[in-house]
């Protein structure tokens, strides 16, 4: 008789962009390949990643805004103002630029 083989678990954890953004070229370039593809609730997800890797709290401080409000704001279901990204952007140390689409 063949004894069955135990089958082990593995734990997997979610997989967390922020943990992956450690440098400044690591992080403008993740913002602007979610410019690039133009998804509004992605440019606020990548915005939000972007912010984690850095410390929401100290992008909380710098901007000004609840650092829970920024969590809700930059998630791929929020849905933040003008104001609120470009400050963010400004406390990230990062800059939008428009070119011409071609």
């Amino acid at each position: 008789m063949a004894t069955a083989k135990k089958k082990t678990k593995k734990k997997t954890l979610p997989w967390d962009a922020a943990h992956h953004l450690k440098t400044e070229r690591d992080r403008a370039a993740y913002l602007e390949a979610a410019l690039e593809d133009g998804d509004p609730n992605l440019i606020a997800a990548a915005l939000g990643d972007i912010a984690r890797s850095k410390g929401m709290s100290q992008i909380a401080r710098q901007t000004g805004l609840g650092r829970e409000s920024l969590y809700k704001a930059l998630s791929s279901t929020g849905n933040p103002e003008l104001a609120t990204v470009l400050k963010v952007v400004r406390a990230l140390g990062l800059r939008f630029h428009a070119s011409i689409a071609v």
